[in-house]
């Protein structure tokens, strides 16, 4: 099978606007009904006529189609759709990172989408996709609607199993210096500890780095005049000012900081940081030429974004 991309125009409003009345269509019923129901052939045609969408063609038929609606420096994804019987094979997956990449390319900083609330499969979907909600913002959320961004910033690595994952914390490993924060989310047996075990190895500390759970810190020395590594644990914290209370035998401005479950209580250690997301690829999202991994392969995507100025201009190109 043989997967393209075309971005189109108003011309093409006939054959979005079919596939999307299907896709749409076989949703739950929702209540108020969801608007892209409404969509007519000219409705359609004035839409693609500003920033146009994209279609997915496999082996040259539309199976899927996505409207890009530009507001200043985010580009929203609109009237998202997939063939429900061409749905589970990697086709949404891919259509994202294709529009990421058009966004990218057009000096976006993000990208966004609004779902319902009545769909969590919708949702989870779209968080897997490294989506986030909007938080802090009130008009995020307007019942039953849900905001949710992604920043344009990040940088994708594919890990096929745990050797791949340990090899990218070692990789990582050669980019980070003492005051350095990470903070790492996923599910359990994502491959967090995976990848820390791979940034230790890569700093060269003493000391099996293993899940630090029961004992919620670990530091682990250099054994090569490097930045020793603090290895938290996040799950059972009430704040990361809890850190304050764990009396750990360095300072962390002369540590690199790794901080498992950290996500949405980590940010305060510091204003910049790398931000990973371990997501476990499932059948949705997980790319087509996945189709032949080696036996044994469990498949991660692992998303990286910097945030602050400590990483402006740092090249994460090679991991």
């Amino acid at each position: 099978m043989t997967l393209g991309f075309e971005r189109v125009g108003s011309e093409a409003a006939a054959e979005v606007l079919g596939i999307v009345r299907v896709a749409f269509s076989a949703r739950p019923p929702l209540d108020p009904p969801a608007a892209a129901l409404g969509e007519t052939e000219s409705s359609m045609k004035e839409r693609l006529a500003g920033f146009g969408g994209v279609l997915a063609r496999l082996d040259g038929v539309a199976v899927g189609a996505v409207l890009m609606d530009p507001a200043d420096s985010t580009l929203w994804l609109r009237r998202f759709a997939v063939l429900p019987d061409q749905q589970g094979h990697g086709v949404a997956h891919k259509m994202v990172t294709y529009a990421a990449g058009l966004a990218r390319a057009e000096g976006f900083d993000d990208l966004a989408v609004i779902a319902r609330e009545e769909l969590p499969e919708t949702l989870r979907f779209w968080e897997r996709q490294g989506f986030r909600r909007e938080r802090g913002r009130e008009d995020s959320r307007i019942l039953p609607e849900v905001r949710l961004r992604r920043p344009l910033n990040e940088h994708v690595v594919e890990a096929l199993d745990a050797e791949a994952m340990f090899e990218l914390g070692r990789r990582v490993a050669a980019l980070v210096a003492a005051g350095d924060v990470l903070v790492l989310s996923g599910g359990l047996g994502a491959g967090k500890t995976t990848f820390t075990k791979g940034l230790g190895a890569g700093l060269g500390v003493r000391g099996e780095v293993t899940s630090p759970t029961f004992v919620i810190a670990r530091v682990h020395p250099s054994t090569v005049d490097g930045p020793e590594l603090v290895h938290v644990d996040a799950y059972r914290l009430g704040g990361i000012e809890e850190l304050d209370d764990l009396d750990l035998d360095t300072d962390l401005d002369d540590a690199v900081t790794v901080v498992e479950w950290g996500e949405g209580l980590a940010e305060g250690l510091s204003e910049s940081r790398l931000e990973l997301r371990i997501v476990r690829a499932e059948a949705d999202e997980a790319p087509l030429d996945l189709v032949e991994a080696p036996d044994g392969a469990d498949p991660r995507r692992v998303e990286i974004v910097p945030v602050g100025a400590r990483w402006r201009g740092v090249d994460l190109g090679a991991l």
